[in-house]
Formats: C-alpha cells, sequence, structure tokens
C-alpha cells in the first residue's frame, strides 16, 4: 500500500536516483573485472577485443606466473609478513589504546598528544632510513613487522571506543581482584572486536600492500616480497613476453603471453587476496568505523 501511494515525483526521484547508482557500481567495478577476465583469456585471442567474457578461457596464465623464479618464496614472505604484522600491530595498538584511557597512568595526556603529532608530521625518508639501519633492520624480516606495530590512526580509533565501554565492568572486576592485564584480556578485548576487526583491514591491507621498505632497505633474495617481485617482473614483462615465446618455439609452453597479459595477471595476483578478505570483515569494519568514531 506504502508503494501504491507513493507520489509520481517521489517515484521519478527513486528510479532516476538508484538508475545513477547502477551506473556508478558498473562503472567502479567494471575495470577489475576487465583485467580479471583479461588474465584469463588467451594471450593471443584477447588481442582481438574483449568485453563481458574471456576470449578462450584459460589458467595457463597463472601457471606461467608461477613459475617464475623467486615468485613461490616471495608469496611466503608476503602471506607471513601479513598475518604475523597484522597480530603484532592489533596487539600493541590495542594495549596502546587501553592503557592511554587510564587515569593512574603517568603523563597519558602528553603521551598520546605526542602520538597525534605524528600524523601530521613525517621525519623523512633520510631520517627514516638511517633509523632503520641503526636498529639493523635491514635485510632483516623484523623489519617488515616492528616499524608498523604501532599506528597513531589506529589508536585514535581504538582509545575512543575503549573509552565507550562502561566503566562499570571494570570496577565489577576489580572487586573480583583482577589486575590490568586482566581485565583488558577478558573484557576490553572482547567487547573491542568490531573496531579491531576494522584494524585488521587496515593493517593488513597495509601490509599486503607494501613494498617500499623492501626495495630500499632489503637486498636479500630470500626476503623479498611477493610486491617487489612483481614489481619487477612488471617492469620486464617485455623478456618474459619473449621468453614465453621462445618456449612455444621449444614446445615448453602451451601459450606464447603477450606484455599486456603479463601486466593483468600479476595485478590479479597481488589483488585477489584482499578482495577475499573485505567480504567476510565488511560486517565488522562499518560497525567498527562508526562506533570508532563517535566522538573525538
Amino acid at each position: 500500500m506504502k508503494i501504491m501511494n507513493r507520489n509520481k515525483p517521489g517515484l521519478l526521484f527513486d528510479i532516476v536516483n538508484h538508475s545513477i547508482l547502477i551506473i556508478f557500481f558498473i562503472l567502479s567495478i567494471y575495470p577489475f573485472y576487465y583485467i580479471f577476465i583479461y588474465s584469463v583469456s588467451n594471450p593471443i585471442e584477447v588481442q582481438k577485443g574483449i568485453t563481458l567474457m574471456p576470449a578462450g578461457f584459460t589458467l595457463s596464465n597463472y601457471v606461467t606466473i608461477f613459475k617464475l623464479p623467486d615468485i613461490f618464496n616471495a608469496t611466503v614472505i608476503s602471506v607471513l609478513r601479513t598475518i604475523l604484522g597484522t597480530c603484532i600491530t592489533i596487539l600493541c595498538c590495542t594495549l596502546f589504546a587501553y592503557l592511554v584511557t587510564k587515569k593512574e597512568m603517568y603523563f597519558r595526556k602528553t603521551i598520546y598528544r605526542f602520538l597525534v603529532i605524528t600524523m601530521y608530521f613525517n621525519s623523512g625518508l633520510i631520517p627514516w632510513y638511517l633509523t632503520m639501519k641503526m636498529y639493523h633492520l635491514n635485510n632483516n624480516f623484523l623489519l617488515y613487522i616492528i616499524p608498523s606495530a604501532i599506528s597513531a590512526f589506529n589508536i585514535v580509533l581504538l582509545k575512543t571506543f575503549i573509552e565507550q565501554i562502561p566503566e562499570s565492568l571494570e570496577e565489577s572486576a576489580k572487586l573480583d581482584g583482577a589486575g590490568y592485564f586482566t581485565i583488558f584480556s577478558k573484557i576490553i578485548f572482547p567487547l573491542s572486536m568490531p573496531i579491531i576487526a576494522t584494524i585488521a583491514v587496515f593493517a593488513a591491507v597495509a601490509q599486503w600492500n607494501s613494498w617500499f621498505d623492501n626495495y630500499i632497505l632489503v637486498q636479500d633474495t630470500n626476503l623479498k616480497t611477493l610486491q617487489l617481485v612483481l614489481y619487477d617482473y612488471l617492469n620486464q614483462a617485455n623478456s618474459i613476453a619473449t621468453s614465453s615465446a621462445a618456449d612455444k618455439t621449444r614446445g615448453l609452453a602451451g601459450r606464447q603471453m603477450t606484455p599486456e597479459t603479463i601486466r593483468m595477471t600479476m595485478t590479479m595476483l597481488v589483488t585477489l587476496p584482499i578482495v577475499f578478505v573485505y567480504p567476510f570483515m565488511q560486517k565488522y569494519f562499518v560497525k567498527g568505523i562508526m562506533l570508532g568514531a563517535v566522538k573525538g
């Protein structure tokens, strides 16, 4: 009845509004879809053009990419970096945010203000490089997880969320003899799961996409991340395509890859893991952002 009683201007507005949103959705999702169907298309047939469906569906492009040297080891390093780095970031940021909410902590306001200042001022590349070298983090796996253990932005979100948890919960726990670490592990951390899930998404995406620290401070090939290895191969796309053509001539490969196919396939390789993570974390992500941004 409600739909039947809507006036024509309101109905027209809904139609126009939904149409515009659908168009924006298609414009946003199609470039990613195009890269995907390009990466699973026959490298020769795809040159004739594709629109909605792959041209000669094949997974040989991915097989060829995974056969490249260092890809498997770099994938393992990136996965370990993402998992360990995200876990350490969550633990350190959550504990730090909880501590600066406690009135018993000396100079907590000063420490928190200094933390916030780091969001506005950056020391620059040279001081960062010298600091990492001084702590012997060059050519060291710890380079990937220690510098990112504390994030000012994440702590601001966490602190705001923790301050909204009723103090009566902590007071009742203290009456039962619980200390700060017990309260943190048994009450604060479980109740902060929505905002922690949000921080986990931020940290995981940042860790997975990061490559600059690897590029500047790591020369050991065994510690190279997938992003840096693929970046190097992207710059060598023409030579890889030439090698693929030579292999086909010798009968060692089923299909000849083109530089464009190599670029599309590598782009999908570094994008798909994040695409798979977001749907599972979306409900926590939205809830955490809303709750963590109620007050400053």
